[in-house]
């Protein structure tokens, strides 16, 4: 896994270098996918399913295609995560991958090939960052923490005004408020220790398959912002250091409006 995120890790920059050459197409509002998507998902599913043919595949880009693996094992893949950022050279992307089996996340890596930071961790075996063994943040009050977040996109827009109430209850506690538009990453950055708290809505398995486990796996606790355990299936995610879960749920579950 990791060696297949540094092979599309690196077909990705060869596209950022010379983005003014990307086929973009526009899938719906502020969607999109590009030539550099597609060959990264390319490089992915090649060294992937070569190293491990009977596994299944999930990926952004293409139809799921299932494997003859007895425990139903697959991998779930964002070739990249970001594709925004991508797009408009800001370096700040992602290739996440994560393997399941029996439901259950087992192994995940998120590589950022423009800063070389390649997250990775294994069930019941740590998170790392490259050889620097990952740990959440220590703060215990809001005030202390930094916060990161995901807009809810353009396509969403029942989700905004329930998420500006609760933002803006996050901003009159926390330390500060970050979007840096990569789950994946701000996942990783969670349990790196850089977040204390990250939440969002809306997203894909892709987007939170691997981060989730590297936060679980660094000391943190991920659920879904209502208290909920299934991320994977909603979409929406809070992950915190553990001591600031508590406080971020009831903020996020306070009185707020409902959506259009």
């Amino acid at each position: 896994m990791i060696a297949a995120a540094r092979a599309a890790g690196a077909v990705l920059m060869g596209h950022f270098r010379d983005r003014s050459r990307l086929k973009v197409e526009l899938k719906g509002p502020a969607d999109y996918v590009s030539t550099a998507d597609l060959a990264s998902e390319a490089i992915l599913r090649r060294e992937l399913l070569g190293a491990h043919p009977a596994f299944g595949f999930v990926t952004e880009e293409s139809a799921a295609t299932a494997g003859a693996d007895a425990a139903g094992a697959r991998f779930i893949v964002d070739p990249l995560d970001g594709t925004t950022n991508f797009l408009h050279g800001v370096p700040h992307f992602a290739v996440s991958i994560a393997l399941e089996r029996a439901g259950q996340v087992i192994a995940g890596v998120v590589f950022d090939p423009a800063k070389d930071e390649l997250f990775s961790g294994e069930r019941g075996r740590g998170a790392w960052l490259g050889s620097d063994r990952l740990s959440v943040s220590g703060e215990a009050v809001l005030s202390e923490a930094l916060v990161g977040t995901g807009i809810p996109h353009v396509n969403r827009p029942e989700r905004h005004a329930r998420y500006l109430v609760q933002l803006a209850g996050v901003m009159r506690e926390a330390a500060g408020v970050r979007r840096l538009a990569a789950a994946a990453l701000d996942l990783a950055y969670v349990a790196a220790g850089r977040f204390a708290v990250f939440f969002e809505y809306g997203l894909a398995p892709w987007d939170v398959a691997a981060g989730m486990l590297l936060v679980k796996e660094a000391g943190g606790r991920v659920s879904e912002p209502g208290g909920g355990a299934d991320v994977m299936g909603s979409g929406d995610v809070l992950a915190t250091n553990g001591r600031l879960h508590a406080p971020m749920l009831a903020l996020l579950r306070g009185p707020v409006p409902p959506g259009p």
